[in-house]
């Protein structure tokens, strides 16, 4: 999923992936369907000819009363303007709920197929993306496909029929101003879209791609703003952020420039086609029905008026719809690996049950294993990357605790990444005899679990941000937990439980961070710890505090089953708490120990 704005960096290459076909795969999700629009549509063609009748038999009512008829030539006309008006504005009203609720249902539908689509992907295949731009697709550009039933594709049904119906019923009454009512649709219809086209095309298809650079830029000086203003670089980055948006605000009047245009040009054409229709009417019909074919050009183009903004609604539409298909790559890149065929296919692990026994910690065998990060280089040989891993061979018995040791760029993480199918892999990983690539994701992160190096904080209490790891846990059993992972006296003189951490744990240091992630771990259960990098963020004095305390909290001397830990850390660790020494150097292993 990557961006195709030059400006945006590297996301660029990945976004030839996306093609017609991804964006017209899009556009069908966002389309309700038949059951759902038709409703909309029938309201909405039911208002639409209302208007135009309620003109006609007003003008007729008008022109025939002032002949003084007996009242009873009129009570049927009086009657039909009463019905058409109230026609008029409950039928707009239905259809406005049928058709918006037919669109929002739709849009909450293509919502989750867009996640769907992500979730394959994440972490690794969304490294190279950049948030605000995603954000924008995710939020703007899926919001934007609603105008597809609503400003598209509904307005231009609408029109055609009335327009078709219109013509018919005044070539009734007299065929010449049917003519002449006919081309001067056919002619607004032309030169309103030509000339909405011309003025507003292009900054409308740069709307989309504008909101999504805006974003990422916004994103970038609120999170490093801190470093911008110890470095001076404030006034620079926010003449880059004027820059844009005002790019960005000249694109929103050329379109809305554009619109203007294209409505004048059919309101003049109304005018064109009534003094028409009065010119070829006059010499030959009467005032009731000369009045009908004189005003009803007026409501035919009221309601036709949409067309040149339909089309251009579709130009921003089908931008959006090109912008949400580059979310993500049409084929997996490889490296990321694809699930099963059958079987559970959840990519996250639920919450471990409190009164469930932990199963038993599987034997994890590794054998010729090799690995490498995903291809994002959108096929760009020099941007593919190279082997991670090779030849990786070992054993980590059930209730074993392996130290995984080496140098930054050494291939730890990449193993951690690895281990819990967040990569794919080459050769032999087999988990209590079954070969991971035949497990489900679901099936195999419940029983290896990882703590990761920069691991995620929620912007929200301590408390949320333990239970969503085992959303029954009871607040006692929370305060366990802290105490186990040396967090109770910290969270104590915070507030508890409720203590706020801040957006991305700017409430808490790196070790705090990194003993709430391993509090999340625990309350998990699961029989496999993977740790990676827990003194990363942590200063020399605290790291090895920090690390006899993991492994401490981890040690299952009190739970029914053994489980292994697999610690990976470019530290030291003592001998007496860890049972084997793995060591790394550029992939491969170079060093073994038992202890």
């Amino acid at each position: 999923m990557l961006i195709e704005n030059a400006s945006l960096g590297p996301a660029a290459p990945i976004a030839a992936q996306a093609t017609t076909a991804d964006a017209r795969d899009v556009l069908r999700h966002a389309q309700p369907g038949p059951r759902r629009f038709a409703p909309g549509l029938f309201f909405a063609l039911l208002s639409a000819i209302s208007a135009v009748a309620l003109l006609a038999c007003s003008a007729w009512l008008i022109a025939r009363a002032a002949e003084q008829p007996q009242l009873a030539y009129l009570s049927a006309a009086v009657v039909g303007v009463r019905a058409f008006a109230l026609g008029r504005a409950a039928f707009r009203y239905v259809d406005r709920l049928a058709s918006h609720d037919a669109a929002f249902r739709q849009l909450a539908e293509l919502r989750v197929a867009v996640f769907q689509r992500l979730i394959p992907l994440a972490p690794a295949g969304l490294a190279r993306t950049k948030r605000g731009d995603l954000l924008s697709r995710l939020v703007s550009d899926v919001d934007a496909l609603q105008d597809l039933p609503l400003r598209v594709v509904q307005p231009l049904l609408v029109s055609g029929v009335i327009a078709v119906l219109s013509v018919a019923g005044v070539w009734i009454v007299l065929p010449q101003a049917a003519l002449t009512l006919l081309v001067c649709l056919v002619v607004a219809f032309a030169a309103g879209t030509l000339l909405h086209a011309a003025i507003a095309a292009r900054a409308e298809r740069r709307l989309a791609p504008g909101r999504g650079a805006l974003m990422q830029q916004l994103l970038d000086f609120i999170g490093s703003l801190d470093v911008l203003l110890a470095f001076g670089a404030v006034d620079e980055r926010l003449e880059e952020l004027n820059r844009t948006d005002a790019a960005l605000r000249r694109d929103g009047v050329r379109a809305s420039l554009g619109a203007g245009l294209a409505a004048s040009a059919m309101t003049f054409a109304a005018g064109i086609a009534t003094l028409l229709a009065i010119l070829v009417g006059a010499p030959v019909l009467e005032g009731p029905q000369l009045a009908i074919v004189a005003l009803v050009p007026l409501a035919v183009f009221e309601v036709c008026g949409m067309v040149p903004l339909a089309v251009g609604a579709w130009r921003q539409v089908r931008t959006s719809a090109e912008r949400v298909a580059r979310i993500a790559p049409a084929t997996v890149p490889s490296g990321i690996p694809v699930e099963p065929a059958s079987g559970d296919q959840s990519a996250v692990a639920p919450a471990a049950e409190s009164d469930a026994p932990r199963p038993a910690a599987p034997a994890i065998v590794l054998n010729g294993l090799s690995a490498r990060w995903p291809d994002l280089g959108g096929g760009d040989p020099s941007l593919a990357p190279g082997v991670a891993l090779e030849g990786i061979s070992l054993t980590v018995a059930p209730g074993e605790r392996v130290l995984v040791r080496g140098e930054s760029g050494a291939g730890k993480t990449t193993l951690a990444n690895v281990l819990v199918r967040f990569l794919d892999y080459e050769g032999g990983f087999t988990l209590g005899g079954r070969e991971a690539k035949a497990m489900p994701p679901g099936e195999l992160r419940r029983t290896i679990g990882l703590c990761e190096q920069n691991p995620w904080i929620f912007d929200s209490s301590l408390r949320q941000n333990l239970l969503f790891a085992s959303e029954h846990a009871t607040d006692a059993e929370l305060t366990a937990m802290l105490e186990r992972v040396g967090l109770a006296e910290w969270a104590g003189g915070r507030g508890g439980l409720d203590a706020e951490l801040g957006e991305r744990g700017a409430l808490v240091s790196g070790g705090q961070a990194q003993r709430i992630a391993l509090a999340r771990a625990l309350l998990a259960d699961f029989p496999v710890l993977v740790v990676d990098e827990p003194t990363a963020n942590v200063d020399a004095a605290q790291a090895d505090a920090l690390m006899r305390d993991i492994l401490s909290a981890t040690s299952s001397a009190d739970a029914g089953s053994a489980r292994s830990v697999i610690l990976i850390s470019h530290d030291t660790v003592p001998a007496e708490l860890v049972d084997r020494e793995l060591v790394l150097s550029a992939g491969r292993l170079v060093g073994t120990g038992g202890l």
